[in-house]
């Protein structure tokens, strides 16, 4: 597998392959000069590597060597199998992490400044921060709070309380997005998306930011289904559609899509080409290990905090902060020892990154001091 060129990466981004990590060849972008302290970027789904581009650069310059893998089962990374009946151990949060410290290994890197996740990448980041301290000596998590280990007995598998059929038996009935994307059909409805792969992303990354206006963001009471219904189709959907379709609702404009700057056509033909020759299965195993008890090693660190200085970053028009009732609170209070601060980003939603690189830039600057 070649790794990503020019023009498709901004100048000042580099792209190579790491070959030997934990079985895989990891295919990582990189900014700033091998040497200075790390930055280590684990984006979330369906994201990639890529995904941190708007904010390497600035972070480099600022006296960082920065390094965005795709994580296993993304883009061009090898060595995971996408297959619905593969042994999901490899994508346990242990096996992720121990993903992360290989990497760190082959690069000959001993500790980073810091390991910042976004999305699906903010329990990895978390995790690796849980568990080596030593290794990754400051945590910053976006969009996804995280709430602490999990407890003896639940392996971090969906909430004791499933709510799958209290959503079901709801008058407008409904299923939670992670629910469906533990499904076996879910990797065919997203790759053949009757709008075409190109327009499904498009749907599905505007539903979630901060330019779609029905991104009015507030906590929600708990965890039951009526409260959950509260939340926009993309996370607790309509029960009969898949999320190609739940999405198309909300497709933007050709006049909104002209004037998004935080992803133009030419970088959404790049998710989309990846995703289109590597499909959606190996991001989906990572929601499937919520069910199957794959995690339960996990538990081994209960009522253990976050030691490091840790920050969270997320937009004010993001759901995904409030999609788990209480998780914020939770992790600002217990989850971390030595909490720096939590960021709304105005204007911003799911993908904060991207849509407002130089805001999360400043505020990551905060945050990591001087190199």
């Amino acid at each position: 597998m070649e790794p990503l060129s020019h023009p498709t990466l901004p100048t000042g981004i580099r792209a190579r392959m790491v070959p030997g990590i934990n079985g895989m060849d990891m295919h990582v972008l990189e900014a700033g000069e091998a040497g200075r302290p790390v930055l280590l970027l684990l984006h979330g789904f369906p994201e990639l590597a890529f995904s941190w581009r708007r904010v390497m650069v600035p972070l480099a310059e600022a006296g960082f060597h920065v390094v965005a893998p795709d994580q296993r089962g993304y883009g061009r990374t090898t060595g995971w199998s996408d297959a619905y009946d593969a042994d999901l151990r490899p994508f346990a949060l242990l096996n992720l992490i121990r993903d992360q410290l290989a990497l760190l290994g082959a690069l000959g890197v001993p500790h980073v400044h810091a390991v910042v996740g976004h999305d699906f990448g903010s329990p990895v980041a978390a995790h690796c921060a849980l568990v080596r301290p030593d290794v990754f000596r400051r945590v910053a998590l976006m969009s996804a709070p995280f709430a602490g280990p999990p407890a003896i007995g639940s392996s971090l598998r969906a909430p004791a309380r499933d709510i799958a059929a209290d959503l079901a038996a709801l008058p407008r009935p409904r299923k939670h997005y992670h629910w469906y994307y533990a499904t076996r059909p879910a990797n065919g409805d997203l790759l053949a998306a009757p709008q075409g792969l190109h327009d499904f992303l498009r749907a599905y990354y505007h539903h979630k930011s901060g330019d779609w206006a029905g991104n009015e963001v507030h906590p929600l009471a708990g965890w039951t289904a009526d409260e959950l219904a509260k939340l926009p189709t993309y996370y607790v959907m309509d029960t009969a559609e898949t999320m190609p379709e739940t999405v198309a609702h909300a497709m933007p404009s050709a006049a909104e899509v002209a004037s998004c700057a935080w992803l133009t056509e030419d970088e959404l033909a790049v998710y989309a080409a990846e995703y289109g020759r590597t499909g959606f299965q190996g991001g989906l195993n990572w929601y499937r290990t919520r069910f199957t008890g794959t995690n339960m090693e996990m538990e081994a660190f209960a009522g253990r905090r976050i030691e490091v200085p840790a920050c969270f970053i997320g937009g004010a028009r993001d759901w995904g902060v409030q999609q788990a009732p209480g998780a914020l609170r939770r992790m600002e209070t217990e989850a971390c020892a030595d909490w720096r601060g939590t960021h709304a980003v105005p204007g911003a939603g799911h993908w904060v990154q991207q849509e407002r690189p130089a805001e999360v830039v400043a505020l990551l600057g905060v945050f990591l001091g001087t190199p």
